[in-house]
C-alpha cells in the first residue's frame, strides 16, 4: 500500500521539479545585463518584409485535425488487433463500436466537404 502512495509522491515531485528548473537555471546562469536586443523574441531565419499576419483558410486546420483522430485511431486499434483472438466478446463489441464511431465521424466529415480542396 506504501509503495503506491510513495510513486504517487515521486510522480508529483518529479512534475513540479521538471518546469520549475529550467526557470530557476535561467534567473542563475541567464543574461544578467538585460538590454532590449536580449529581451527580444527569437525566432530563426531572416526578418519578415511586409505583413506578418497571413490568414489561413479554416479548411486546413478541418483537415489536420481529422488526420490526427484517425493517426489516434490507429495507436488505439493496433493493440486491440494484435490481442484480437484474447479478448472476450465485450472487447471485440467495444472495439467494433470504436471503429463504427470512427466512421462515422468521417462520413460526416465528408457530407460536409471537409476532405475536398478547392
Amino acid at each position: 500500500m506504501h509503495n503506491s502512495w510513495l510513486f504517487i509522491g515521486i510522480f508529483i515531485l518529479v512534475a513540479g521539479v521538471f518546469p520549475a528548473l529550467p526557470i530557476i537555471l535561467f534567473h542563475i546562469f541567464g543574461p544578467k545585463r538585460q538590454t532590449p536586443e536580449k529581451l527580444e523574441t527569437y525566432e530563426c531565419g531572416m526578418e519578415t518584409v511586409g505583413q506578418t499576419w497571413v490568414q489561413f483558410k479554416v479548411q486546413y486546420y478541418i483537415y489536420a485535425l481529422i488526420f490526427l483522430v484517425f493517426d489516434v485511431e490507429i495507436i488505439f486499434l493496433y493493440p486491440w488487433a494484435v490481442a484480437f483472438d484474447k479478448l472476450p466478446l465485450l472487447g471485440v463489441a467495444a472495439g467494433v463500436l470504436f471503429i463504427f464511431l470512427l466512421a462515422d465521424g468521417l462520413w460526416y466529415a465528408w457530407q460536409k466537404g471537409a476532405l475536398e480542396w478547392s
